[in-house]
Order: structure tokens, then C-alpha cells, then sequence
């Protein structure tokens, strides 16, 4: 179910700490909507950005399922998700995919503030430029060639 983004925001930044005084989804938000057509909906509850208002690129979950994790999901290419989550379980590991396969070649990326760890934000926005990449229109991704 989409919702528009004006809808009340208060249930889906309750928990999220400040980090250098802004919020995981602030950093997210300032990542994804540089890039070229995307835009922000609320899918299932959660902060998702889309290319076109139609194919996701991540999902921004705070504490999703009680998992006590701020993180956002997104695609990555094969085998990329299960190396990241090998050499870091701290930072990376893949979310459990549905019964149809979706998730099933996705990483997610822990973005929970210290004690847990310090978050590398260019490296966030590497992974999420990677899968905006993977999904978007070759003229979407000349776009930001361009830039």
C-alpha cells in the first residue's frame, strides 16, 4: 500500500537517534532524492524511494519487526550482499526474502548511530547509487553521468 509523503511521519522517525544532529532518514532522504526521478512514498509502513513513483531503490526501516536495527535495504548485484555480510555482520546482512524471491538479492545496511558503530556515509551512498544503477532507465542513469 503507497501513501503520499505528506502523510504524518511521527510513527516512522520515533526511534531514530541523531547522529551529528540528523537523522538516518534525513541522511537517506538527502542521498536518494539527489538522484535523478526518484522519489519518496510510503510502502508497508516505511520511509521507500522509487524510481518514477515505480521501482524501488531502498527501504529505510526503523527497528522493522521489533529487529532493534535502524537500516535501509536495497538491491545489489549477486554475491555482492553475501560478501558484505561475511567481512562486516555488524554493518551488512540480507533480509530475509518473501515467499515470491523479493529481497532475495538485497543487502541491508546498518545505519544504527554508536555504541553499535559509526556509519560511513559514502560508502551508504555508494550502495545506494549501485542499486539506483541497477534499476533505473539508461537515460536516468546518463543523467547522473552527467551531473
Amino acid at each position: 500500500m503507497l501513501r503520499s509523503p505528506e502523510a504524518p511521519r511521527s510513527h516512522i522517525e520515533r526511534k531514530t537517534a541523531l547522529v551529528d544532529g540528523i537523522s538516518p532518514l534525513a541522511r537517506i532522504r538527502g542521498i536518494t532524492l539527489e538522484l535523478p526521478g526518484v522519489t519518496e512514498l510510503v510502502s508497508h509502513g516505511a520511509p521507500c524511494f522509487f524510481i518514477r513513483d515505480q521501482r524501488p531503490i531502498c527501504y529505510f526501516h526503523d527497528h522493522h519487526g521489533g529487529d532493534d536495527r535502524v537500516t535501509v535495504w536495497c538491491p545489489a548485484p549477486r554475491g555482492v550482499a553475501e560478501e558484505l555480510a561475511a567481512a562486516d555482520p555488524e554493518s551488512f546482512f540480507r533480509p530475509q526474502p518473501s515467499r515470491s524471491g523479493v529481497f532475495a538479492n538485497w543487502l541491508r545496511v546498518v545505519l544504527d548511530p554508536p555504541p553499535r558503530g559509526g556509519v560511513d556515509w559514502d560508502e551508504v551512498a555508494a550502495i545506494v547509487e549501485e542499486a539506483f544503477r541497477m534499476i533505473a532507465p539508461r537515460r536516468l542513469v546518463a543523467e547522473l553521468d552527467d551531473r
